[in-house]
């Protein structure tokens, strides 16, 4: 479950940058070093900077790529409840881990707890969410009550609305990021697996 969603999230993280336009600065494979400056695979990263092959030389060394792994279960993942959420939609796991990258986990616990409380008829599905960020018992029994009756298509409509929309509005309150919205936007999209159910 969970490398299955890694590998499609790595799919838009690329390799090392270090863009002067990115909030982050230095960064590995998504992982900002300003953000996550204790992260150990900085001292890996570190060891190569005066290679002739760096950075290329970064995606060579298995162990630095088990250190990435690992940290985007722990923080990410797990932060979550990706086992969790992927036992009722592999798919909704999928986009709110990739939300959680990019934008924070308690971004994606408000988006789909927001959602859910716009989806559940006027709780006749189940009882409005507290918008907390925290994907706990009663966030989950909410996603298996939805998913059960009306499947997750809408519901994906709306996580990636609400992320396009966190997108636009970053880039127009900072022109800076704006150099950022075409890959941001490459994030934006329901998955072609996905098939629209009747809904009622």
């Amino acid at each position: 479950m969970f490398d299955r969603a890694f590998d499609e999230v790595m799919g838009y993280e690329g390799g090392y940058s270090n863009h002067p336009d990115d909030r982050g600065g230095e960064t590995y494979r998504g992982i900002a070093r300003n953000r996550h400056p204790d992260w150990s695979g900085w001292q890996r990263v570190d060891k190569y900077r005066w290679h002739d092959e760096f950075p290329d030389i970064l995606n060579e060394d298995e162990g630095l790529q088990e250190l990435v792994r690992e940290f985007y279960r722990k923080e990410f993942w797990n932060r979550i409840s990706g086992d969790e959420v992927s036992e009722i939609s592999h798919d909704v796991a999928r986009e709110l881990f990739d939300v959680a990258v990019n934008m924070g986990t308690y971004r994606a616990g408000t988006f789909l707890q927001r959602a859910l409380n716009l989806l559940n008829k006027h709780e006749r599905l189940y009882p409005d969410l507290r918008v907390d960020g925290d994907i706990g018992p009663r966030t989950l029994s909410a996603l298996r009550t939805l998913v059960k009756d009306k499947g997750e298509y809408t519901l994906l409509k709306m996580l990636n609305v609400m992320q396009g929309c966190q997108y636009i509005y970053l880039a127009e309150t900072d022109q800076s990021q704006e150099t950022n919205i075409w890959g941001w936007f490459r994030r934006v999209s329901i998955r072609k697996s996905i098939s629209k159910r009747q809904e009622v």
